[in-house]
């Protein structure tokens, strides 16, 4: 029988590292979880058990500590590109590196108009991601926001589709949308300050969201993949994951009030899903 090793990669996952940035009047707190996958030539491992050219996994959660001192100072793209320089410089047999961070996003205090210098308040469930693949020709980076939940009272509606003996969704022209996001985006060309446009690439996406009047998810979803396409021609290919965190109108009438958009039971579960890639032609 004719067998053979077809693809293969191995890393670390979920190294977590936190990391203080001091400056002489204030701190900044870092916290991220890194990934790293090595492909290349490593047949001679799964098929004789010869690790002469294995990195081993432990090195490599080494390595991200050591290089955070000195070169993690600012964004995680930066950082991430940095890394993957590295093991496959250092690495012959290595003919690609993946390092995916994720950042956990924490704020400073703030009391009255003064901000707290070391002192901070966890962001909620919203992390910055960012995805580095890089072999001996090319560099991919992509980057994106993962678990952004977001929501608006009104400018939603869902009306005109289709109907049969199993619908019993009531249409409506007003409700409430809300979305827990994972929107990533990859460059054609690595910006010169990846963390200044991360910033201004989410903003726009908030941006279109509150003033989009939406007709349904997968409306909004394209406009807001547009907004960035045509507003930042640096990023080639935005995907977004848009689930439906459904807010259902209470029937209040059952006990002889009205319900005028007021009062909905919120639900976790089941939920709509929706996604969608958008490119340039």
């Amino acid at each position: 029988m004719d067998i053979r090793l077809d693809k293969n990669a191995y890393g670390k996952n979920a190294i977590n590292l936190s990391k203080i940035i001091r400056h002489p009047d204030r701190h900044e707190i870092r916290h991220i979880s890194v990934n790293i996958s090595l492909t290349g030539d490593f047949d001679e491992v799964h098929t004789a058990g010869d690790n002469t050219k294995v990195l081993p996994t432990d090195t490599m959660k080494n390595t991200v500590y050591a290089l955070a001192k000195d070169h993690f100072t600012a964004s995680i793209e930066a950082f991430g590109l940095y890394l993957a320089d590295h093991l496959l410089f250092n690495n012959p047999q290595v003919t690609e590196v993946r390092t995916e961070l994720t950042e956990y996003c924490w704020t400073r205090m703030s009391f009255g108009t003064a901000p707290h210098p070391h002192s901070f308040v966890n962001g909620g469930s919203e992390k910055h991601v960012a995805l580095i693949t890089k072999d001996r020709q090319a560099t991919t980076l992509s980057a994106g926001i993962k678990d952004l939940l977001i929501l608006k009272t009104t400018d939603s509606g869902f009306e005109n589709y289709i109907r049969d003996k199993y619908t019993t969704l009531k249409e409506t022209g007003d409700r409430i949308f809300s979305t827990e996001c994972d929107i990533s985006w990859i460059y054609e060309t690595t910006p010169p300050d990846p963390e200044h446009r991360y910033h201004a690439i989410r903003e726009n996406l908030l941006h279109t969201f509150s003033t989009h009047k939406s007709l349904s998810v997968q409306h909004t979803l394209y406009a807001m993949g547009e907004n960035v396409l045509k507003d930042f021609p640096e990023v080639k290919e935005i995907t977004l994951k848009m689930p439906n965190k459904h807010h259902i109108l209470f029937n209040l009438q059952q006990f002889g009030m009205d319900n005028n958009n007021e009062v909905f039971i919120a639900t976790d579960e089941p939920y709509g899903y929706i996604t969608g890639t958008l490119t340039r032609s």
